[in-house]
């Protein structure tokens, strides 16, 4: 969404709590490109990331909640980074097998434009949004529809609340909304078995300099 710095993107990692801690936010040198993300140490992947010029967001699921297979052929978080280590990610998308992978959502923003991609299992599907309107998305596989709903009222309130809409604002909404509700507040804790473990924020600013800012929990 766009802010009174520029441009950012926050993302808030939902996650089993027996799953190994992420490994925080590093360079990384992929296909010749310098690439930021922090690291999924069990299949080497990330749910976020940016080069010099673009931001990813992986969400898990497409526009429902799918039935999981026992297995897959390979990681949502590698072909996040495939898409990011690419010299042109709508390109690589349009032509990449997803064939056997699980469903997934992704949120592409190259500086001047605002994507999300998306397969369903069966399809994919690029839909080119409006950058300079605020978006919220929340994984179909772990919030129903309704609480997809409520959770967008919550941003909307948000929103029309803060004249000024800034990094800082957009990380504690992210942080504190409805932070009694641990079920499907914005940081959850669902029986200490699923928790919101990490925030993080990448912020294209107005030279162009994309910064990422990590959150542990």
């Amino acid at each position: 969404m766009a802010t009174q710095n520029g441009f950012c993107l926050t993302s808030n990692r939902d996650e089993k709590t027996n799953r190994a801690t992420a490994i925080p936010p590093h360079l990384y040198t992929i296909n010749g490109k310098m690439i930021c993300f922090p690291k999924d140490p069990k299949a080497g992947g990330t749910w976020i990331a940016h080069d010099s010029e673009n931001i990813i967001i992986l969400l898990n699921g497409a526009q429902e909640k799918h039935i999981p297979k026992p297995k897959y052929r390979k990681s949502r978080g590698l072909i996040a980074l495939d898409l990011i280590a690419s010299k042109d990610i709508l390109k690589t998308w349009q032509i990449t097998d997803l064939t056997d992978i699980e469903p997934f959502t992704i949120v592409f923003f190259n500086g001047n434009e605002l994507y999300q991609l998306q397969w369903d299992e069966f399809e994919k599907s690029t839909q080119n949004l409006d950058q300079n309107q605020a978006h919220i998305w929340s994984s179909s596989t772990l919030y129903s529809a309704s609480i997809r709903t409520q959770r967008k009222v919550w941003f909307e309130e948000f929103l029309s609340q803060n004249e000024i809409i800034s990094p800082e604002s957009v990380l504690d909404f992210h942080q504190f909304t409805q932070k009694e509700n641990q079920e499907f507040g914005l940081q959850i804790n669902r029986n200490n078995e699923l928790k919101t473990v990490s925030i993080t924020q990448c912020l294209y600013d107005s030279n162009g300099t994309i910064t990422m800012q990590y959150l542990p929990l």
